[in-house]
């Protein structure tokens, strides 16, 4: 069985119309990764689990800090493959819309050029020029495991080109301590798309799975592993990150899977999730028009992956992405 594409919207509605494809993953650290704000890893007291009620300090991934390594890679594949240009923009006031080429020129956070997939699917805001709200909807990350086995503190060192830490007998200022995330730690996640057409959905999951690395240090770490558990096309919005974890935290303490300080076997985690879907879904009173998962998704993502590993065929998804975006663009976002 593949994913039913004929399910959904054959352009983007101007309105929310309930066309809800949702991935949910295992995001899995496969390195020790930074995810903070102001110098601190951000952090939250929740309860452990939906039945374990003893209240944790756990790990969390903000949303934007999800989404911006994804919609950067999304972004990538647009210049590599022509459909955007990678000229900046001098006067955001006075830009042009095109290259000499007749790329588009999309300046991320700067100015948008309204038109690609990654304007169309993530949204978009240009002060008095207009604005569109994001149709993938992501929520904070929560790690199973709790904070305290979960993180570990590193002393980091910019030693001169003489792998010496001092010049001249003067000691290097260039001393710092920082909170890491371990390996081996997952975070439960759902990415929830709503209104999507089916080649902006292939967009979105090409941007999940052909992205590495996540956190404040993605040059030299943050290396992290986007296992995915189930694709889920339903009316309606389903279950949130934290109700997801929680749950899975209830399995896999009842299983006796939790064994600190040894890591959490991201195996089982993920077979506790896969477990976990049918009843979720009907707890959450959604009409599910399909729920991808087990076998029916490994052979499923075993041929898009496939795809992904052809140019020609990266070149083709992008192009049909490019193609809706560019008629909602057309039809609705231009008459505003």
């Amino acid at each position: 069985m593949s994913l039913n594409t004929s399910w959904f919207p054959k352009q983007v509605p101007p309105k929310p119309s309930g066309y809800y494809a949702q991935i949910i993953i295992l995001r899995v650290t496969d390195s020790y990764s930074v995810f903070q704000t102001d110098g601190e890893l951000n952090t939250a007291r929740v309860a452990a689990g939906m039945n374990d009620k003893e209240v944790v300090t756990r790990l969390t991934i903000f949303k934007r800090k999800q989404t911006t390594p994804e919609r950067l890679t999304g972004r990538e594949m647009l210049r590599h493959y022509g459909f955007l240009s990678d000229e900046p923009v001098p006067d955001p006031k006075n830009k042009k819309e095109r290259d000499a080429q007749g790329r588009f020129i999309c300046d991320y956070n700067v100015a948008f050029c309204m038109n690609c997939p990654d304007c169309i699917s993530y949204g978009f805001a240009i002060g008095d020029s207009g604005s569109e709200k994001s149709k993938v909807i992501t929520d904070t990350g929560y790690s199973l495991t709790p904070y305290d086995g979960s993180h570990e503190s590193f002393t980091l060192n910019g030693p001169y080109e003489s792998g010496t830490m001092s010049r001249h007998g003067v000691p290097s200022s260039h001393i710092n301590e920082a909170d890491h995330v371990r390996p081996q730690v997952v975070f439960p996640a759902v990415i929830t798309t709503r209104d999507l057409t089916a080649p902006l959905f292939e967009y979105v999951l090409t941007n999940v799975l052909r992205t590495p690395r996540y956190g404040a240090q993605p040059t030299r770490t943050g290396t992290l592993q986007n296992r995915i558990v189930a694709i889920a096309l339903t009316d309606g919005e389903i279950f949130s990150n934290l109700k997801l974890t929680q749950i899975l935290h209830d399995a896999l303490k009842g299983q006796g899977k939790f064994n600190p300080p040894d890591p959490l076997d991201p195996d089982a985690a993920f077979t506790a999730a896969q477990n976990a879907m049918p009843d979720l879904l009907k707890a959450d009173g959604v009409a599910p028009s399909q729920l991808l998962i087990g076998k029916e998704l490994d052979a499923y993502l075993q041929g898009f992956v496939s795809r992904l590993n052809s140019a020609d065929s990266v070149k083709a998804i992008l192009q049909a992405a490019f193609n809706d975006s560019s008629q909602y663009y057309t039809t609705f976002v231009a008459k505003k």
